[in-house]
């Protein structure tokens, strides 16, 4: 995967490192691949061959060498290496951030061979294409291939073809799966040796994590794509004043609030002022200390970090400072060195602007980790239709609770909140309150959950509202089926179409005008009283009012009386719900209203 062809010569010192972001579905294995990463390079390298950041990995280009053997050749590259994200998923994805865009260069979607696409896996699709990331797929735990005969450490290509032909044909139909998955995604994609263009198409590079076969491949693959894609983007000052996301924010003991960060622009110093976007507005402090975690083999001692003096692009690391309490995970955070602090302060602002959800005067009440997934809960929620009221970063408070319970509509009184927890606080306030807390960590399952209540909600409403409607009907007195003439008549009827319900008026049509002749007072089916009879039916009812031969003869054709009101609600707001021989009914009353007053009813 040399490049021949990567544009404008840049010199190597000011070239800073990719950083490489691991999305996938739960299990798997972003994480197993992410240890596997960083296990190959401590046993392929020198001591110290890998640096562990806060939050990130930095592999060095000689050690991801050693890692792929011949398919990287370290005179083909002017890249450093590669730098993980060591918290794999859309949370480390969606917050990470660079002047309003994704602060990953590039992408590494992890997928099960034998599970293929999951829910988690096409929303992290939908991130990469929205942010317009490029991105590898890794088809992982090949070696789970019933047959497989596993060659640890092994290029996939070379393991592949060491199988027997009923293993290879197993793996190709997953493979070709998740080809076909990537396409129904709106994605060109190919085994990626058979990748002429990774500009136009995605390389699926099957592997395992737990084997590292196929790690050599995906290494190789991420190197080539960066070096030749990537190289001009990665040209930085890596000493100029640093720029860099708020992964997460953390107390640490002796420190305080401090903040998990990865720099992604120049470089930060112990004793540096630095912005930091916060809850109520950019936090401007002082670096009082940069820590960085104490390898592996020291992790447990209670000193868990070593003090360093200064940090350069790109890498992660965890910045002690006064005041962090209020930063927001996913904000900006500038170094200010020799620039004007309140230019400082503004170009966060402008950056947090950007990130800031619209509200409307009526909507629902959302609550998100970081400000990258708030934006993507927005965005979802936008494309759904729901109107958002309040839109925040945090745990939810009691505050929420409060806001959310004042909404006059019933599917407003509500909270999504995505990768949050309810604060002890809160708890007994939505106990009490009638606001609905819908949580997820996959945002359209969020959003499927809330609309599936408004569907709900909506359904049990529009029931109570037929309940208490009249309803249309249009029915026939029987020939020979006279049971009693009067106070009240009692004859058979047959339901022509719509619902008979009792108590409700019944007219006759004389003209173009009904006569009201009187009310339901019975409804007997078999000689046992009901309360309605549906259109095909045929029932004995008791009349108030009429005498037949008088009012009623056999065969005539009588109708529900429906008021005006009822009509138009019927025609304009439930006319899906009813079934089809009731709307049959409403047309032919409306038609003979309107065959004399063509506005009734509207």
């Amino acid at each position: 995967m040399s490049d021949t062809d990567a544009g404008p010569t840049v010199e190597p010192d000011a070239l800073r490192t990719p950083i490489v972001a691991v999305l996938g579905h739960v299990d798997h294995g972003k994480t197993t691949l992410l240890d596997t990463v960083r296990g190959s390079a401590v046993s392929e390298g020198e001591a110290g061959a890998i640096t562990q950041h806060i939050g990130a990995t930095a592999v060095p280009l000689g050690t991801v060498s050693d890692m792929a053997g011949d398919l990287v050749d370290p005179t083909d590259f002017d890249l450093p290496g590669l730098l993980f994200i060591d918290t794999p998923g859309h949370h480390s994805f969606t917050t990470l951030r660079s002047r309003g865009g994704a602060l990953a260069d590039i992408a590494v979607v992890v997928v099960d061979v034998n599970d293929g696409f999951q829910p988690q896996t096409i929303e992290a699709l939908e991130i990469l294409e929205r942010t317009g990331t490029p991105f590898v797929v890794a088809a992982n735990k090949a070696d789970t291939t019933p047959g497989w005969n596993p060659r640890d450490g092994s290029p996939i290509q070379a393991s592949y073809e060491s199988q027997s032909e009923a293993a290879r044909s197993r793996l190709d139909e997953n493979l070709y799966e998740i080809i076909g998955d990537l396409s129904d995604e709106g994605f060109s994609a190919d085994l990626y040796w058979r990748v002429q263009n990774f500009a136009k198409n995605v390389g699926v590079v099957p592997m395992s994590a737990i084997t590292s076969e196929g790690v050599p491949d995906l290494l190789a693959v991420l190197m080539g794509l960066s070096q030749r894609y990537m190289k001009e983007q990665m040209a930085v000052d890596t000493t100029g004043p640093g720029a860099g996301t708020v992964l997460e924010v953390k107390d640490e003991r002796g420190f305080g609030a401090t903040v998990d960060t990865v720099l992604y622009d120049g470089s930060v110093r112990a004793g540096d002022e630095i912005v930091v976007g916060g809850t109520d507005g950019p936090i401007v402090t002082e670096v009082r200390a940069l820590l960085q975690p104490r390898p592996n083999a020291e992790i447990r001692v209670e000193k868990r970090f070593d003090k360093v003096e200064e940090v350069r692009a790109a890498a992660g690391i965890k910045v002690a400072a006064p005041d962090l309490d209020d930063a927001m995970a996913g904000a900006p955070i500038r170094v200010v060195r020799d620039r004007d602090c309140e230019s400082v302060i503004e170009e966060v602002e402008s950056e947090l602007a950007e990130i800031q959800v619209s509200t409307e005067e009526e909507g629902v009440v959302v609550k998100a980790d970081t400000l990258g997934s708030l934006e993507a809960m927005a965005n979802a929620l936008r494309e759904a239709e729901v109107p958002i009221l309040r839109a925040e970063v945090g745990d939810i408070a009691p505050r929420d609770i409060a806001v959310a319970s004042t909404a006059n509509k019933e599917k407003h009184r509500v909270v999504l909140g995505f990768n949050v927890d309810v604060l002890s606080n809160a708890e007994p306030e939505l106990d009490e309150s009638e606001v609905r807390l819908f949580d997820d960590d996959v945002i359209y399952q969020l959003v499927d959950e809330y609309e599936a209540y408004v569907d709900e909600l909506e359904r049990a409403q529009q029931e109570t509202v037929l309940d208490k409607i009249v309803r249309p009907c249009r029915f026939r007195v029987l020939e020979d089926h006279v049971f009693r003439q009067s106070d009240p008549a009692v004859v058979g009827v047959e339901v022509m179409s719509g619902t008979l319900k009792n108590n409700q008026r019944v007219v006759k049509w004389e003209g173009s005008a009904p006569t009201r002749i009187g009310q339901l007072s019975g409804i007997q089916e078999q000689g046992e009283d009901v309360s309605e009879a549906r259109s095909g039916t045929r029932v004995s009812v008791a009349i108030d009012g009429p005498t037949v031969g008088r009012q009623i003869d056999e065969g005539d054709e009588l109708w529900i009386e429906l008021p005006e009101k009822h009509a138009k609600i019927l025609e304009q707001e439930l006319s899906d719900d009813i079934p089809a021989d009731e709307l049959e009914a409403l047309t032919g009353y409306l038609d003979k209203h309107r065959s004399r007053d063509p506005f009734w009813g509207k």
